[in-house]
């Protein structure tokens, strides 16, 4: 079952002569697959070099800071693509030399750590680059290859096992709960134990299972801490280090108003349901479940946020939160203008929070989001 992603054309479309296409996501969320069906369309008109950041004599060649030696062994390429390439020493430094310097020539460059190839590329590249993330299959890029009948024939699929291209193209229940272990073990984990220098991986593990259990909830560094019996500023740094590597999504809380409104606080999201689930072994059906509530948002957050994304949207996202327990999910400021999105699996229309929040933000919106409207929210 192949699967084109929505990225496929915003590639093409941003990949010019002497800048670099970055390309950020997660570990096998599809970034190679992508690639090999650019170089099938390409391999007519361009003369292609595709190589892997952690081939030795990848390494070697491109980290070198000579122009002769890049012009050699650049040979006839007109597209460079490189794959995992923060793993090359200096790969910053290099392309800006390769852009500048060497006759013109396209580059994609991909990384599986946003933190790593950011640091490595980010201040060289400098007006040279055009940055995108790519992302779980998304709800969009299923319907535009599917249909809408098939999406909602596998919602319960997508909020218990996420949207990761293995996991959909998997028959079975059984297959895709052993990938979803197999990627969190081998992948997910070992990319932030490595990149952070972790010398306590368990807390990890034990810190990602507690925030699976508070989704939609505002999270306290100080209970996380005492609970994991770490300082705070650890739990600090494991947080950012899960938010580079593409595990975690923080939102913070929105406030211009007031002494009423809680700010303290942060909420997590993760960046894929499927990857929750494997956290706590949970992966039964919906009707055997008593977090039903949580999936649904989780779920709807990242592909919102894939929809800001790709589209591309420019947005401010938050939640918002009263002393008095009055809170809206999901708060978004574009425009100049507030949104307010209060998020339901069932079909309640009535909401705690809808008129204080017109009150406090005369110029605002609101809306509730459920399984009769949440098409139009995420694509």
């Amino acid at each position: 079952m192949d699967i084109k992603r929505g990225l496929f054309d915003n590639i093409k479309e941003n990949l010019v002569v002497n800048k670099v296409f970055l390309l950020y996501g997660p570990r096998q969320v599809g970034k190679t697959y992508l690639l090999n069906q650019l170089v099938s369309q390409y391999k007519n008109r361009e003369k292609i070099m595709f190589v892997a950041g952690d081939n030795l004599a990848t390494r070697e060649s491109l980290s070198s800071q000579s122009v002769e030696k890049l012009k050699n062994y650049l040979g006839e390429t007109s597209l460079l693509i490189i794959d995992e390439a923060h793993k090359i020493p200096d790969i910053g430094l290099n392309l800006k030399i390769i852009v500048d310097q060497i006759k013109p020539i396209k580059i994609i460059a991909t990384g599986s750590a946003s933190f790593d190839l950011a640091q490595k590329v980010g201040e060289p590249l400098t007006g040279r680059k055009n940055t995108q993330l790519l992302y779980p299959v998304s709800t969009a890029e299923i319907i535009n290859n599917f249909g809408s009948d098939y999406q909602r024939s596998m919602l319960e699929d997508q909020l218990i096992f996420g949207g990761y291209p293995e996991v959909i193209v998997s028959r079975s229940t059984k297959q895709k709960s052993n990938y979803l272990k197999e990627l969190l073990d081998s992948y997910l984990l070992r990319d932030t134990l490595a990149f952070g220098n972790v010398k306590q991986p368990k807390k990890i593990i034990d810190l990602l299972s507690l925030l699976a259990f508070q989704i939609g909830s505002e999270v306290s560094l100080t209970e996380l801490a005492k609970s994991l019996e770490l300082n705070r500023g650890t739990v600090e740094r494991y947080l950012d280090l899960l938010e580079k590597s593409f595990v975690l999504i923080n939102i913070r809380g929105f406030s211009r108003n007031l002494r009423k409104e809680v700010t303290k606080n942060s909420r997590y999201y993760f960046y894929d349901n499927g990857v929750r689930n494997v956290l706590i072994n949970n992966f039964n059906s919906l009707k055997m479940r008593n977090d039903i509530g949580a999936l649904w948002e989780n779920y709807l957050v990242i592909e919102r946020i894939k929809k800001q994304k790709y589209l591309p949207y420019f947005f401010n996202n938050y939640f918002w939160r009263t002393w008095d327990k009055k809170e809206i999910d999901w708060i978004e400021e574009r425009e100049g203008k507030l949104f307010g999105y209060e998020i339901k699996w069932g079909k309640a229309v009535k909401s705690k929070a809808k008129k204080l929040w017109l009150e406090t933000y005369k110029e605002a919106e609101f809306k509730i989001i459920n399984q009769e409207n949440y098409i139009e929210f995420i694509t």
